[in-house]
């Protein structure tokens, strides 16, 4: 519950910060006649899309098992965390369009206007709160293991970088002239070429958590290793790993001497289940099978 409860007011703080920043920056945008700033605007506007899709999940994720989630309710943050790396794919695209379309109006000889300095404040402000505003809420996914959080915070970067990239722009032209300008789309289009690097990076875990994927085999022989450091239990195979949001799911069958009584196997499995969940989480979910050692061979 307290996971949930800072997750959510991260969120919300993150939120009412982007409302402040997308509505100042729009203002900048066209009263200093930056055409820059008023898309960092909508992109910052997007941003508070993200923080709505993650509020949401987050409610949901922790709600634990039930009748109908025999599993728990982790792949709802996955699938939040998916969304919003769509999300910073499309902002990508975006401003990818936007700095080449400007790129080649100059190419043509077409002049790009001169912002004005309340454009180029604006923009300053943006990356500070934006880099403060991932700062804080990568420290707190990670804290509390949260993908979608964490996907957030990374959005939040986005925005900083292309506020930096207004910010060049702007200021060039205001320093140099206005040929300078052109600046502002050429960082535009390299920032968005991180941008799809970022998406990507989250997105390929999360589509292989959703199919059902294995843990990598280190974390795997880290699994069997502290399973048969149980003394006792001889053997560890059929191992099937897979991640659920935050936690992860082991299911293994395990050898033990065929003269054990139950009560003796079941202690092993209750230490063995003790060591799996002190390393990768209270949280965890194990189902470990007994088998006797002379079916294994």
């Amino acid at each position: 519950m307290d996971r949930e409860k800072k997750l959510s007011q991260l969120t919300i703080a993150g939120a009412i910060i982007n409302v402040a920043l997308a509505i100042a920056k729009m203002v900048a945008g066209f009263i200093g006649h930056s055409a820059a700033m008023v898309a960092d605007a909508v992109h910052s506007f997007t941003d508070l899309i993200s923080d709505i899709i993650v509020l949401t999940v987050v409610k949901v994720s922790s709600k634990g098992t039930d009748k109908d989630h025999d599993y728990g309710h982790g792949k709802f943050e996955t699938l939040a965390t998916l969304a919003v790396a769509v999300l910073l794919f499309l902002v990508g695209v975006k401003l990818m369009s936007n700095g080449s379309g400007k790129i080649l109006s100059v190419i043509r000889g077409e002049s790009i206007a001169v912002p004005g300095s309340l454009a180029f404040w604006a923009a300053v402000i943006s990356v500070l709160a934006k880099e403060f505003l991932f700062q804080w809420t990568a420290r707190v996914g990670k804290k509390y293991n949260s993908p979608a959080t964490i996907a957030n915070a990374w959005h939040h970067r986005s925005d900083a970088l292309s506020s930096i990239g207004s910010a060049i722009g702007i200021g060039c032209a205001i320093l140099f002239g206005g040929k300078w300008a052109i600046l502002d789309p050429i960082v535009c289009c390299a920032i968005s070429l991180f941008i799809f690097y970022v998406a990507v990076m989250m997105s390929v875990p999360a589509i292989n958590e959703l199919s059902e994927a294995s843990l990598s085999q280190e974390t795997e022989d880290e699994i069997v290793s502290i399973i048969k450091s149980v003394k006792g239990i001889d053997d560890v195979h059929a191992l099937k790993t897979r991640k659920s949001g935050p936690n992860i799911i082991i299911e293994s069958h395990v050898v033990v001497d065929p003269q054990m009584s139950v009560a003796e196997a079941h202690h092993l499995m209750s230490q063995a289940e003790k060591g799996l969940r002190s390393k990768f989480g209270s949280e965890t979910q194990i189902s470990l099978h007994v088998e006797p050692s002379i079916e294994a061979d």
